[in-house]
C-alpha cells in the first residue's frame, strides 16, 4: 500500500461564498460582488494545501453519492488527492455552508448546515489504512469513530493532529487527550480552558500525550508550545493585503501538518504555516492556498526585510 505524507478523516464542505462590499444591516438590500462555488471543508482544505505544498495526500472519511459530495470528490481529485482509502455511504453528506466575505472590513460569516454522516467510519480497520502514513489530521466530526483512529495511528507510530472547532458528542474529552499536536483558534481554546490570554491558554492545554499546542489568533499571530516547562512562543502573523480569511485556519492546519510530516521543528512548522495562512489570505475563497514556490519565495523575502 502507498504511504501518505498525510491523511485527514474530518467532514469535508462544499461552500457557497457571496461577496458583498459589506455585511447587510436587518431589512436591507445589498448588492452581490460575485459568488464562488467550492468544495473543501476543515479537512478538505487542509489536503489541497498539503498537496500545493508538495506532500502526498489522502482522503480516509466517507464519502456520499449526492451531487454535493460529487462536487467535493471531484475538486479533491483535481487537486491531487488520493480518494482511494475514503468509504462510501450512501447517508454522507458534505457540509453545505453560505459565507459571506465583507469587502470592507475583510470579515466572513459563515452559515453552514449539514443532514448526512460527517468524518470517518465506525468499522474501518484503521492499522491497515494508516499504514505508512506520517501524520494523521482529524477534527470533531464523530468523535468515537475519529477516537478509533486516533488510537490505532499512535500504536503504529503515526502523528496526530487535531482541527478542532467544537464539542461533539460522544467521547469528546477522551479523543481530545489523545490528540498529540492540537492546534486550535483562541475563540476554542477559551472555551476549552476559561483562559482569555493565549499564552496562558497554549500552557494550560498542554498535557503529558501532547507533543505541541498551537493557539492561533488571526492577525495576532499564534502562541506555541512543545514543552511542558518551558513558556510558550510567539509567531507573529505576516503582514500582507487582505483579501478574504476563508479557510486560512484550514490552510494553517495543512501547512503544519507538511511540516511535522517533513521532520521540520515545532518553530519551522508554525512558521510555515503561518506563511501559506497569510498568503492565502491575499486571494478569494477557502481552495486559494498558495503552492510550495510562492511559499519559500515569501519566506525567503521575510527573512530579507529583518534588520
Amino acid at each position: 500500500m502507498q504511504g501518505y505524507d498525510l491523511v485527514a478523516i474530518g467532514a469535508l464542505a462544499v461552500d457557497d461564498l457571496l461577496y458583498v462590499p459589506e455585511y447587510p444591516k436587518p431589512d436591507a438590500k445589498v448588492r452581490l460582488l460575485r459568488r464562488l462555488r467550492q468544495a473543501g471543508g476543515l479537512a478538505g482544505n487542509a489536503l489541497i494545501a498539503a498537496a500545493r505544498l508538495g506532500a502526498s495526500v489522502a482522503y480516509a472519511g466517507t464519502l456520499g453519492d449526492d451531487d454535493l459530495s460529487r462536487i467535493a470528490a471531484d475538486e479533491l481529485r483535481r487537486e491531487g488527492v488520493d480518494l482511494t482509502l475514503a468509504e462510501r455511504n450512501a447517508s454522507a453528506r458534505p457540509a453545505h455552508s453560505t459565507i459571506i466575505v465583507d469587502m470592507q472590513n475583510r470579515t466572513r460569516t459563515v452559515l453552514s448546515s449539514s443532514s448526512g454522516l460527517l468524518g470517518p467510519g465506525d468499522e474501518t480497520n484503521w492499522h491497515s489504512v494508516l499504514s505508512g502514513v506520517r501524520v494523521l489530521l482529524i477534527d470533531h466530526h464523530n468523535p468515537a469513530g475519529t477516537l478509533r483512529a486516533v488510537r490505532a495511528a499512535k500504536a503504529i507510530g503515526v502523528a496526530v493532529a487535531a482541527d478542532i472547532e467544537r464539542r461533539a458528542e460522544g467521547p469528546f474529552d477522551e479523543l481530545l487527550d489523545e490528540i498529540e499536536h492540537l492546534v486550535v483558534s483562541i475563540r476554542f481554546a477559551r472555551q476549552l480552558c476559561g483562559r482569555d490570554d493565549p499564552a496562558e491558554a497554549c500552557r494550560s492545554l498542554f498535557s503529558v500525550s501532547r507533543r505541541a499546542v498551537v493557539v492561533t489568533c488571526g492577525a495576532e499571530g499564534c502562541w506555541w508550545c512543545d514543552s511542558p516547562g518551558r513558556a510558550p512562543s510567539h509567531q507573529p502573523s505576516y503582514s500582507v493585503p487582505v483579501v478574504d480569511t476563508t479557510g486560512c485556519g484550514d490552510v494553517f492546519h495543512g501547512a503544519y501538518c507538511t511540516g511535522l510530516a517533513r521532520g521540520l521543528s515545532i518553530a519551522r512548522c508554525v512558521r510555515l504555516a503561518a506563511a501559506a495562512a497569510a498568503l492565502k489570505a491575499t486571494r478569494e475563497g477557502g481552495g486559494g492556498s498558495p503552492f510550495a514556490d510562492e511559499v519559500d519565495a515569501f519566506l525567503e523575502l521575510q527573512c530579507e526585510s529583518r534588520p
